[in-house]
């Protein structure tokens, strides 16, 4: 069979949100989990996203000048989803297991404590990274450190281990749940 991907994922962001008091905050039942393909396995360019399904406030419309916009709905087992979170394949795979981990919890962070459906916001210039993309990733390395030494489930992030190729050969393929970017839309 082929290797699911998102579910692989999925569970092993449930047992990060599990065992990590900072991010604990997160439903996951409520986290829409997939992929995004690119071109090539190419490093350059981004390994993963998360995206908000809520304007500021946790609003679903939100009016800017005359015309006023709406979230898409993702819903997860009749449930609508607050966040989506997407892994760039097979960029993702490509790089080392510190790297994909470091993704996994980069992303993960950015979900606010308020979990509505939107960021996570630091003062300053760069709202989303501390005003340090460095100093925010040495936190969220910190994090997946303090996980890989807690977690009883060190089965769940063995996947990260290997390269596209590698889950491809070993499992017949890579398969998963493939979203488009969530783009709000204009109502009226």
């Amino acid at each position: 069979m082929p290797f699911d991907f998102t579910l692989a994922m999925r569970r092993l962001m449930e047992d990060v949100t599990a065992n990590c008091r900072a991010l604990g905050h997160i439903e996951m039942s409520r986290v829409a989990v997939g992929f995004g393909q690119t071109r090539t396995a190419r490093l350059s360019g981004i390994y993963a996203q998360v995206f908000p399904l809520r304007f500021p406030g946790g609003a679903r419309r939100m009016r800017r000048g005359q015309a006023v916009f709406e979230m898409p709905v993702l819903t997860l087992d009749g449930r609508e989803a607050l966040y989506l979170v997407k892994f760039m394949l097979p960029r993702f795979l490509q790089v080392s297991f510190p790297e994909k981990i470091g993704t996994v919890f980069h992303e993960m962070y950015h979900i606010s404590p308020r979990f509505d459906g939107t960021l996570r916001t630091f003062p300053g210039r760069r709202p989303y990274h501390t005003g340090s993309r460095r100093r925010y990733d040495r936190f969220v390395g910190s994090l997946a450190q303090e996980y890989l030494a807690s977690t009883s489930r060190h089965d769940l992030h063995q996947f990260l281990k290997k390269n596209f190729e590698q889950l491809g050969a070993e499992h017949g393929g890579v398969v998963g749940i493939r979203y488009r970017n969530p783009n709000p839309y204009r109502i009226a």
